[in-house]
């Protein structure tokens, strides 16, 4: 599971286009999203830098 921090995500709608890209990328990826944390949790078989890169695709700035 790789876990990423998303500071700049805040609300439902981010957190469904983070997921839409992640399923994008993987449509087997399990993705869970913690706006209080600012976590976005993803099991998939992606690399990490393809999981960055599908996030920051999305317009959001993974850290």
């Amino acid at each position: 599971m790789q876990k990423i921090h998303v500071p700049d995500m805040s609300c439902g709608h981010c957190s469904n286009a983070i997921t839409q890209a992640l399923k994008a990328l993987d449509a087997a990826a399990e993705v869970q999203v913690d706006l209080e944390t600012k976590l976005v949790s993803v099991t998939t078989t992606a690399q990490e830098a393809a999981v960055r890169a599908a996030i920051a695709g999305a317009g959001y700035t993974p850290s």
